[in-house]
């Protein structure tokens, strides 16, 4: 639920805005102020877990995210609808955490990898399919007030979640781990919010007007940096254990991976929404329909890729994402060549192949970059890559839209010119996540070589003795 309310929203934004006459600059906070808050909470929610237990940090976040769904849905005005998603994004970044930690305290070994495998799919596919679903509620729900199911079907979701979460999730004491580290906290708070603040606000100038945030963003994260490497010198307990970067296999560069993946995947939904929506007039259950391949094609190869991770490691990454990349190349080619009255058809093949691409990264990197973390870092350590996403998230969701209304005005609002180089930048935030993901797999090679070289040194050196 957490993560389909960040793309699920994107095809309702016409008819919210049209429903509560808002002005546009408004409507874009129902989106961008969720993935706001959401960013915010991830990595102090998940120190909190650590420390306070996650089945106790699970159930209060998820509580309030019902609520908030709730008082989001009967909204009645755009101020308070604001208002409820900031809250509900808060809600999700303090609930999300805790599904990586739980995992990574349940279980070992291969059943970890099985388990990651099955939340790396849930990842993927509520991210891709929330426009479809969207369009769905909106075409059943009908009316100008429509939107507000968007909102509300979280209610009985969450419900019948909560039930089952008291039921099965175990208790357990929560672990040793000293005092809750606050500066570090409000430290990298005031970073990413920063960060994200004139983000969330780009399509009212935010970014031109609050430009000067990002170098306080830049000096806020070095002395973060500082304080928590005086925390572990102390032996105190860090918000982020820095050692996860430096010391833990695979982490540094899944988490980079996972940032720069997320800059552009989050993006695309929404300039398909204004590009078939205001461009070529679609519906929104038209306008979801016609990215449901990339849906589908996620679905299946990211329950696939979670049994296969464990047997080709990187590598199932770095196929991936030459199948998005090259499923990317052809939808720009496709939303500039073809027929509007035939286009959904089209975009299909490449858009599915695209789709199975994304479904063999989101899981699979997931698997890869937590596998080797410790359980007693495990809520910060989930927190702090989920965070990355988030705000390569709401990078992509400002900039790509931002191209495309940039591009619109530049070329006399020539819709399809303006999905393609939108959906270009697309193509090189993939471009630059397979850089990093064939970086790795290098690397992966040569420690793995290392260690067949030791192997044999210790057997040589066995027998001589």
């Amino acid at each position: 639920m957490s993560l389909l309310d960040v793309s699920i929203v994107s095809v309702a934004l016409p008819s919210l805005q049209r429903s509560l006459g808002a002005e546009p600059a408004a409507v874009q906070w129902v989106v961008s102020g969720y993935a706001l808050t959401f960013g915010l909470a991830l990595v102090p929610a998940g120190r909190l877990g650590d420390a306070l237990g996650r089945r106790r940090m699970f159930l209060g976040a998820l509580s309030a995210f019902v609520l908030f769904s709730g008082l989001a849905g009967m909204a009645p005005g755009i101020g308070l609808l604001v208002a409820a998603r900031l809250a509900q994004g808060l809600a999700a970044g303090a609930l999300a955490p805790q599904n990586s930690g739980l995992i990574q305290q349940l279980f070992d070994g291969d059943e970890r990898g099985r388990a990651f495998g099955l939340f790396g799919a849930t990842v993927g596919i509520s991210t891709a399919v929330g426009p479809v679903v969207g369009g769905v509620i909106l075409a059943l729900a009908g009316g100008p007030d429509g939107w507000r199911w968007i909102f509300l079907v979280n209610v009985p979701i969450g419900v019948v979640a909560l039930v089952l979460a008291a039921r099965l999730l175990p208790r357990a004491a929560p672990g040793r781990t000293g005092q809750i580290d606050v500066v570090g906290g409000l430290l990298l708070g005031g970073a990413v919010l920063a960060v994200l603040l004139p983000l969330a606000d780009a399509d009212s100038g935010g970014v031109g007007r609050m430009w000067w945030l990002f170098p306080v963003a830049a000096g806020l994260i070095t002395l973060f940096l500082w304080w928590e490497r005086r925390v572990m010198r102390r032996r105190g307990a860090p918000l982020l254990d820095l050692r996860l970067f430096s010391g833990t296999r695979g982490y540094a560069p899944g988490a980079a991976l996972g940032t720069v993946y997320f800059l552009g995947f989050s993006g695309i939904w929404l300039v398909f929404a204004l590009f078939l929506q205001n461009g070529l007039g679609y519906t929104p259950l038209q306008s979801g329909l016609s990215v449901t391949a990339f849906a589908l094609g996620s679905a299946v190869s990211a329950a696939v890729g979670g049994r296969l991770v464990e047997r080709f490691g990187r590598r199932l990454t770095v196929i991936g994402l030459v199948g998005v990349l090259t499923g990317l190349v052809a939808t720009v080619g496709v939303v500039l060549l073809v027929p509007a009255h035939q286009l959904t058809g089209a975009l299909a093949p490449a858009l599915l192949v695209a789709g199975i691409g994304g479904g063999l990264v989101i899981s699979p990197n997931i698997t890869l970059t937590l596998r080797e973390v410790p359980v007693r870092m495990a809520g910060s350590a989930g927190g702090a890559l989920q965070t990355g996403q988030r705000v390569g998230a709401a990078v992509g969701t400002a900039a790509l839209p931002g191209v495309y209304y940039l591009v619109l005005d530049v070329t006399g609002q020539n819709f399809r010119l303006a999905a393609a180089v939108a959906l270009s930048g697309a193509v090189l935030s993939v471009t630059a996540a397979l850089v990093i993901a064939v970086w790795d797999l290098r690397h992966e090679r040569i420690a793995r070589r290392r260690c067949s070289e030791e192997e044999v040194h210790g057997y040589d050196h066995a027998a001589h003795g």
